[in-house]
């Protein structure tokens, strides 16, 4: 008898985690640290420029990040409960196990304590204006779940800036490297190390952050077609079809797909060998596989397994800064 209780604490932290989707934060916790690690930390020593983003200052912005990214899946669940209830009433834990009102207050409480984080980072960094994106993002997560998923695109198009915004972030933050946007595409350093300039570089994995972010949202809109029509949402399936959603989708993967074989294709000449056949096996192929399998079904697990095959195409493509630092600094 006295295991019950136990076993109820524990379905309520798994409905926590499935709430704020912590697989995702995961990913944003470590797109944020590969980008800080191996783009952002090196320059210090390269340099010899003392930077505002040590290890302390990021962990605080990650964890704002965090919070606040975790503060958005609660409201949009919580606004979302009738198309989820159509789409995905297995995973539904609002009003199931989580109580609408508890998850509001808990939503409250995580954009609280993100904006005083948020708050302390902008005094040390003697910009107290670096507040409001804190304040920004909140806002535009609740105008997101209480709006703008509703309209033609514009959902896509905040969850994309949201995500890409997360790297942007990096930049913002760091004054020091406001000087490498005058700079050319190669840096050559003191010690005579050739490098690419770290803000192109930060600012073209926000780009494909953007359009691969853009394109699995799109995918997510017709997997949870049914749900959204049903709750008189104007996505892209609902007023083009999902013909022409396909097509679109696919232009945007291969926009994508022609920037990463010219970069692979650089890398390769350039002789960063590892790096060049990492992008080619682990990004390129599998976007490659997502163009051919995409126009195949058109049922809602057929979208989900594409949006799955989607988010690992990102994981692999934010690991390629590992490659990166290991070729330009090991």
């Amino acid at each position: 008898m006295a295991r019950r209780p136990c076993l109820l604490e524990v379905e309520l932290v798994i409905a926590w985690l499935r709430l704020i989707r912590w697989k995702n934060l995961l990913i944003i916790f470590g797109t944020q640290l590969f980008a800080w690690f191996c783009i952002v930390k090196p320059m210090k020593s390269l340099t010899g420029v003392s930077f505002f983003l040590d290890g302390n200052h990021f962990l605080l912005l990650s964890l704002s990040t965090v919070l606040i990214a975790a503060g958005g899946y609660i409201i949009n669940d919580y606004f979302d409960v009738k198309i989820d209830n159509i789409n995905h009433p297995e995973k539904m834990v609002l009003n199931k196990v989580i109580p609408r009102n508890h998850a509001i207050i808990v939503h409250s409480i995580l954009n609280i304590v993100a904006f005083v984080i948020g708050a302390i980072l902008a005094w040390n960094a003697g910009h107290l204006s670096f507040v409001l994106l804190q304040v920004f993002c909140t806002a535009l997560l609740w105008f997101y779940s209480t709006k703008f998923k509703q309209r033609f695109a514009i959902g896509n198009l905040v969850v994309a800036f949201l995500t890409a915004l997360n790297i942007i972030l990096l930049i913002l933050y760091e004054p020091s490297l406001y000087a490498y946007f005058r700079r050319g595409v190669f840096i050559c350093f003191k010690n005579e190390l050739v490098l690419p300039n770290p803000v192109w570089v930060l600012v073209g994995y926000a780009f494909f952050a953007f359009i691969f972010t853009w394109i699995r949202e799109a995918v997510k809109d017709m997997e949870d077609f049914k749900g959204d029509e049903a709750e008189g949402c104007v996505t892209m399936p609902i007023i083009w079809g999902f013909k022409k959603t396909v097509l679109f989708t696919e232009v945007l993967a291969i926009i994508a797909l022609l920037t990463i074989i010219f970069v692979t294709g650089k890398l390769l000449l350039d002789k960063n060998l590892i790096l060049g056949v990492y992008l080619l096996l682990a990004v390129i192929i599998p976007i490659l596989y997502f163009i051919k399998i995409l126009p195949q079904k058109s049922t809602s697990k057929h979208y989900s397994f594409a949006s799955s095959l989607l988010k690992w195409i990102m994981v692999t493509g934010g690991c390629s800064l590992l490659i990166y630092y290991y070729e330009a600094h090991v």
